[in-house]
């Protein structure tokens, strides 16, 4: 693919259609969302050309137009979005407006979709917003449209993690969709912010903000296709019971990383190592909270391995993976809402005795799959491919569908000398492809 020339057509601010409410002008952060990181969560969405659009005019000025005016409507019903983030605490609901940048790319959709790049995705987010995590922005969300030579399209968002998690972001860019294919859907689009009712600070102590760990780390995108994690499933279905694709690929990477480690490691290091997974509390809860529920809902359970296995079997990664899930859910989450905050303090405690090893390597993992990102239809059709921007943070480990629901893309960042071994490693890619075209059908 030749270098893309990206020309910036117009920048603007788009506010909300009917300015926020006097007594909502300040709107106050949960505890879960006070500790959240400063950092911009990207995805960008990608359209082909309507079947219907002129060669010569593929209605780009149109479908722009169309995009601002139904941004406008949607940021009415979700007016923290229109504010600045003020302090740890709370959103200034000023409605001082979100970005909205459109461009114009002198190369085809085809061309980015055969041959993925990191270089090339991230001009498709303005301001380079995507996993920033300057303390100094204030700005909560931000849209670049550009339109290709082809007549195809990407929609490029970056919303700020300290106010919504991926429930969140998605539900918002499905309501925007929903909003601009039919202007009455707004009048069915009902966020519920409660967050800050549910999870107050209360007398747990504000521990300290958390930031990206920074330095020399390689992200990498691998594609496990429908019948390679049929096969994972496989391997492990006769010693656990109902394994879901999510648990067998992350407990798949996550020993792939282990053994990457390991190998670079040698006799100098026996590391201890710990698998972070989020899990979102809206459906943990009892009872469970609405999955139209706006914030960062997240927490997260811990996969401890010990420096002394020698062998880790896939099976009993899998098996702890839901061991602790299943603690986590009885012991922590179910209990949230109505022993809030001691069982959440009595959470932090239990945790933090997992931290505290010597020589521990701690992996992240967080999963979008089974959200609903391929849904977004803004009047021309469902996207062809949604992706997020590589991603900057030490060891961590991101899922997505495939297009079809059925395979998984996982974006692994590791450190360089790691990466080189774990890319390299003859069992995942026997069961993943590394950065294949995003236009292949994974069912095959």
């Amino acid at each position: 693919m030749t270098s893309m020339e990206v020309e910036i057509i117009s920048r603007e601010t788009i506010k909300p259609s009917t300015p926020t409410l006097p007594h909502h002008r300040t709107y106050n952060l949960s505890f879960l969302e006070q500790i959240n990181p400063r950092t911009y969560t990207p995805v960008v969405y990608f359209y082909p050309k309507e079947e219907s659009g002129s060669d010569h005019n593929p209605n780009f000025g149109d479908k722009s137009n169309q995009l601002k005016k139904s941004l406008s409507e949607t940021l009415a019903k979700y007016y923290p979005f229109s504010g600045r983030i003020r302090d740890r605490v709370s959103i200034d609901c000023n409605d001082e407006g979100v970005i909205f940048v459109e461009a114009r790319i002198k190369v085809k959709l085809s061309e980015i979709l055969e041959h993925p790049k990191d270089e090339v995705l991230d001009l498709l987010f303005t301001d380079n917003l995507q996993w920033n995590d300057d303390s100094n922005l204030t700005v909560i969300l931000a849209v670049q449209v550009s339109f290709f030579d082809c007549g195809g399209m990407a929609i490029g968002i970056c919303m700020s993690h300290k106010v919504a998690d991926t429930s969140t972001m998605i539900n918002f860019i499905n309501d925007w969709a929903a909003i601009t294919r039919d202007h009455k859907a707004d009048q069915y689009v009902s966020p519920e912010f409660i967050a800050a009712t549910v999870f107050p600070q209360a007398e747990i102590p504000l521990l300290p903000q958390s930031v990206i760990e920074k330095g020399d780390y390689v992200s990498k995108r691998f594609v496990f296709a429908a019948p390679k994690v049929a096969a994972l499933k496989a391997m492990v279905c006769d010693k656990v019971q109902n394994p879901s694709k999510v648990e067998v690929v992350t407990a798949f990477i996550h020993r792939c990383a282990i053994s990457a480690l390991k190998s670079n490691s040698g006799s100098l290091l026996n590391p201890s190592t710990l698998l972070i997974q989020t899990v979102n509390l809206r459906g943990r809860m009892v009872p469970p909270l609405p999955k139209s529920s706006v914030g960062s809902m997240v927490w997260f359970y811990a996969v401890p391995t010990a420096e002394d296995e020698s062998v880790i079997e896939l099976h009993d990664l899998v098996t702890q993976m839901k061991a602790r899930m299943a603690h986590f859910c009885v012991t922590y989450a179910e209990k949230f809402g109505k022993e809030w905050p001691l069982i959440f303090m009595e959470c932090m405690k239990d945790s933090r005795k997992l931290f505290q090893k010597q020589n521990l390597v701690v992996y992240r993992c967080s999963s979008w799959c089974r959200f609903p990102v391929y849904e977004a239809d803004f009047g021309w059709g469902k996207p062809i491919w949604v992706t997020i921007a590589s991603c900057v943070m030490k060891n961590s480990i991101f899922l997505i569908d495939t297009r079809n629901g059925e395979g998984i893309e996982a974006y692994v960042n590791l450190e360089k000398q790691h990466m080189d071994v774990f890319e390299r490693d003859a069992e995942l890619l026997a069961f993943a492809s590394l950065n294949p075209s995003a236009n292949i059908d994974y069912n095959m």
